[in-house]
């Protein structure tokens, strides 16, 4: 979609995928702009994310069934999906679909901790816990990615397990080899 997407075109496609899932019993939950929405963070999202635990194991399986359900959004979706973990696809009402293809502990945690949030009027969806989010903003360490942690920081900084976003941020920060996260992280929790 070329960034016109309302939020309800947004929430429907999100719903769309949120059923696809729950009826093969895949464990999923929405990060991203979606996520955002549900803190009450004031920024514009054109797209859906989603994170789906495959563990490698159920790859292929999900990635076929996806690739079945909605339309691919690049040639070779899935030979990419595999390399970059991420599946990008295209509901029919035209919001992009992003889902990353889940393997590592944090991301099972994630999902575990996540819950049903009621965005409209019968559109519930299941997203992402706010300490969830800042540690996914924070690893990927962009500037928006950091402004968006500031706004969460200051709408829930109250409301926050603060102590559960430091030990899950530290070993993605090691793992990613980028010592400038830990230190930025510190100083927003400030």
């Amino acid at each position: 979609m070329s960034g016109e997407a309302t939020s309800s075109e947004v929430f429907l496609a999100a719903l769309g995928l949120q059923d696809f899932c729950r009826e093969r019993g895949w464990p999923f939950c929405f990060i991203g702009g979606v996520a955002l929405k549900r803190g009450a963070v004031p920024r514009f999202t054109s797209d859906a994310d989603m994170t789906l635990l495959t563990r490698f194991v159920l790859d292929e399986e999900c990635i076929a069934g996806l690739l079945r359900r909605f339309s691919a959004r690049i040639a070779q979706a899935a030979a990419f999906a595999t390399q970059a973990r991420v599946l990008l696809l295209k509901h029919e009402n035209g919001v992009d679909l992003d889902v990353a293809l889940a393997a590592v502990d944090f991301e099972g945690r994630s999902i575990v901790r996540a819950s049903a949030w009621k965005a409209r009027p019968g559109v519930e969806l299941f997203t992402c816990s706010a300490e969830d989010l800042i540690v996914q903003k924070a690893f990927a360490a962009r500037l928006k990615d950091w402004a968006d942690v500031e706004s969460i920081l200051a709408g829930q900084r109250e409301r926050l397990n603060l102590d559960q976003i430091r030990s899950e941020l530290t070993p993605l920060a090691e793992l990613k080899e980028d010592a400038t996260i830990v230190p930025r992280r510190e100083k927003s929790l400030k």
